[in-house]
Order: C-alpha cells, then sequence, then structure tokens
C-alpha cells in the first residue's frame, strides 16, 4: 500500500509539472512574439530633425574630422530667433561640435596641439566669435566653461544669395597648408582659418 501510494504521488507531481512548464515556454514565446508584431506594427523610427553628420577633408598634412547635429530651418527664424544673438551656442543639435585636428594646427596666432576640440560660436548681428573649447564631450553649451576656451577668435559672417536648408559644415583646403572649416546655415556663412604647422 506504501508503494502504491507513493507511485500515484510520484505519477501526480510529475503530470503536474509537466505542464507547468510548457506553459512558462508558451507564455514567453507569445509574449517574444507580441513583442515583434508591435514592433512591426509601430514601423520604423522617425528619422531625426537634426541628424548626426560627419565631414573631414585635410588642410596641409592635416587631417580634420568634424562630428555635428545638423538642423533645418524648416521656415523658422534663425539668427536672432531660434540661435539668440551674443550668447554661446554649440553651432550645431544635441551634444556639442566636436573638431579632431590629426596634426598641431595654428589658428591665428595660437598653435593648438593634435586632438578634438569643441566648436562653439557667439553669433552677433554683425560679427561673431569663434570658440575652439577643450570639453568637447558635452551637451548642447550646457557645461561650457570660458576659462576652457584654447582659441577665440572674431569673424564676419558671409551673407549668401541662396539659403542653406541644413546647417552645414565643411572643410575646406586652401594652398601651402592653410584652409579653413566652414560653417553655412540659412542666409549666413562663417570661416574659421587654420594653417598647418610645419
Amino acid at each position: 500500500m506504501q508503494v502504491s501510494h507513493l507511485t500515484l504521488l510520484l505519477s501526480i507531481f510529475l503530470c503536474s509539472c509537466g505542464p507547468a512548464q510548457n506553459d512558462d515556454t508558451a507564455t514567453t514565446e507569445d509574449s517574444a512574439h507580441q513583442h515583434e508584431m508591435s514592433a512591426a506594427a509601430e514601423g520604423p523610427q522617425p528619422k531625426s530633425k537634426s541628424p548626426h553628420t560627419t565631414t573631414m577633408g585635410n588642410i596641409g598634412n592635416a587631417h580634420v574630422h568634424i562630428e555635428y547635429s545638423s538642423p533645418s530651418v524648416r521656415g523658422r527664424t534663425i539668427w536672432g530667433g531660434l540661435v539668440a544673438y551674443d550668447q554661446v551656442w554649440s553651432t550645431g543639435a544635441h551634444n556639442a561640435t566636436a573638431v579632431n585636428f590629426s596634426e598641431p594646427v595654428r589658428v591665428g596666432n595660437i598653435e593648438l596641439e593634435a586632438g578634438t576640440y569643441a566648436f562653439f560660436t557667439i553669433p552677433g548681428r554683425e560679427n561673431w566669435t569663434v570658440i575652439l573649447n577643450e570639453n568637447y564631450d558635452q551637451h548642447l553649451a550646457d557645461d561650457y566653461d570660458e576659462s576652457l576656451d584654447r582659441v577665440r577668435v572674431n569673424v564676419t559672417p558671409e551673407r549668401l544669395d541662396q539659403p542653406v536648408e541644413s546647417l552645414t559644415y565643411a572643410v575646406e583646403p586652401g594652398a601651402d597648408g592653410h584652409g579653413a572649416i566652414t560653417v553655412a546655415w540659412d542666409s549666413l556663412k562663417i570661416a574659421l582659418h587654420i594653417a598647418t604647422i610645419k
């Protein structure tokens, strides 16, 4: 009687465990399937209105690599509107624009070591200040610290005949190790002149 009783209990235990494991597996598979179906129904995520963009080029023997996020005009007033006058601007969207020089360069009278710098500007109605700052890893200009500026140069913006919809950086090589980093957006373009150190 004891053996029969034990056999009966063992049979009940095995029967109760089997379906529970299958149910758990089925539940996990159903959940994964529902997640896949939900993701498929949502479709692809919308593109960023300020996509991450890279541009690069050579000035003399220096490779210049620029990482930035490119906002668009989209019918908005940019200068004195979206971008305030006389305030430090990351000159892009999201994270600060990062400029890497593979070799030492000269900006104005200042020599910069090879490395990565944040590109900031202070737009004015007539003239702008262009800044290269040591802290390139920051959101917008939230942690901007003037004491970390390595370069401050005054430039006069050029008025464009045709507006530029998306903010666009370019590396423009010149002769004899000279060139410029340019930024064009809406109706304006600025240039930061660079020279390599021989």
